[in-house]
């Protein structure tokens, strides 16, 4: 299990990087400031979400079984929060019109706190 986390969260960290790139470089010329800073805050959590997966592959104070319920929750709260965002900030660049799934950002938002929130409850009913 630990060996997975950390190969998703590596690849979120890596894809968070070239987003981020992109977004700083090809996209600083096509997207105003506002479509701008929300890609950067999607690109800023994905990259947020895959150090907290390093950690949780790391540490020996979770069980598999909640290693893997946070890795679900943070993956598809990354692809909510963080794709939503991205198709949303730069939805005035394609024919496709993406803000039919702008409610699912907030889901996304919530499944993130979701991960943390399992990661508190489970340090504070852990005795020693």
């Amino acid at each position: 299990m630990n060996r997975k986390i950390i190969r998703i969260a590596s690849a979120l960290g890596m894809i968070a990087i070239i987003l981020g790139a992109f977004g700083a470089h090809a996209l600083k010329s096509v997207l105003n400031e506002n479509e701008l800073v929300s890609f950067e805050t999607g690109v800023r959590y994905q990259f947020y979400h895959s150090l907290f997966l390093l950690f949780v592959g790391t540490t020996v104070l979770l069980s598999d079984k909640i290693k893997k319920i946070i890795l679900t929750l943070v993956v598809i709260g990354v692809l909510f929060f963080s794709g939503s965002i991205y198709l949303l900030a730069t939805n005035d660049l394609t024919s496709v019109d993406f803000k039919i799934i702008g409610p699912i950002t907030p889901i996304g938002g919530l499944l993130l706190i979701g991960a943390w929130a399992t990661l508190f409850l489970n340090i504070l009913n852990q005795k020693g």
